[in-house]
């Protein structure tokens, strides 16, 4: 029974990855299972209403039935009351993208957002995304606040400095520059990434703390295209966003949904963690 289940988690967890329409076959030679045991594992998830079958050509995708309960639960936790008001107003100030991620055992998830730009190029990746941890702002601006030995371990856990998903020239390819980012993440309080995951695009992210243990729950992130970011433009961003970062660990007090890191799979700070100076 456990084994059936961790495949069908599977099963759903590749389709909401891929976005698109999966044959058996595919699903099948990719998650190493036989094509009998994939094609009951389908059978099961739409006789329950959490995958569909194309008729026409016999692919499969996600029902609607699995966005619903998230929707469901995000809107009961309180998530979106809480956080957009502050993503709106840091979107609005800043003239790109601003997301919140939650900071879950070992990787991060995003929930929110608000987008500022109003022309030009706009950045707007998927809800719910993982971001890789070792070459995202995001992800530093986490495990900036761990110990060196558990930022390497998470790295590890999801894959390493080698992931295939991140093809940058500027991503970091040895423990020695990663080291050198997560320092420089604890210095300024946030995480800055120029082109290290995505060519062309610049993001930054402050941790999110919760306001009576001071552990990280969460970030706030801003993210578009390098041109429209700089390294003096995101001097400039960087009080806005720490300050927005502030006022969602204290607003994080009335969801459920921001557990302490500690709670569930995180670890000791690096150290005491520091205040990010205003004018960083």
């Amino acid at each position: 029974m456990a084994g059936n289940l961790e495949r069908a988690l599977a099963v759903l967890e590749l389709l909401a990855k891929n976005g698109g329409r999966m044959t058996l076959a595919t699903i099948a030679d990719t998650l190493n299972i036989p094509r009998s045991g994939t094609h009951r594992l389908l059978s099961m998830l739409i006789d329950e209403g959490f995958v569909r079958q194309d008729q026409d050509h016999g692919e499969y995708t996600l029902a609607l039935k699995l966005v619903s309960l998230g929707l469901i639960y995000l809107s009961t936790s309180g998530v979106a009351d809480i956080s957009q008001p502050v993503l709106d107003r840091l979107a609005e100030s800043s003239g790109e993208l601003a997301r919140l991620g939650v900071v879950e055992d070992d990787h991060i998830t995003f929930v929110g957002k608000a987008q500022g730009a109003k022309s030009g190029l706009r950045y707007d990746p998927d809800m719910g995304s993982q971001p890789p941890l070792h070459c995202t702002a995001s992800g530093q601006a986490w495990l900036s606040t761990l110990s060196d030995e558990r930022a390497v371990e998470l790295v590890s856990k999801q894959g390493g400095l080698g992931q295939k998903s991140v093809n940058t020239p500027r991503a970091p390819k040895t423990i020695q520059q990663f080291l050198k980012d997560l320092n420089g993440a604890r210095q300024r309080g946030y995480g800055v990434a120029i082109e290290t995951y995505e060519a062309g695009m610049t993001s930054i992210a402050a941790p999110v703390r919760n306001p009576v243990t001071d552990e990280v729950v969460g970030i706030v992130s801003l993210a578009g295209p390098t041109s429209r970011l700089p390294e003096s433009r995101l001097k400039e961003l960087a009080p806005s966003l720490l300050s927005a970062a502030a006022d969602m660990g204290a607003a994080t007090l009335s969801s459920p949904l921001f557990k302490p890191a500690g709670t569930g799979g995180g670890a000791p700070e690096a150290k005491k963690p520091r205040r990010p100076k205003a004018n960083a």
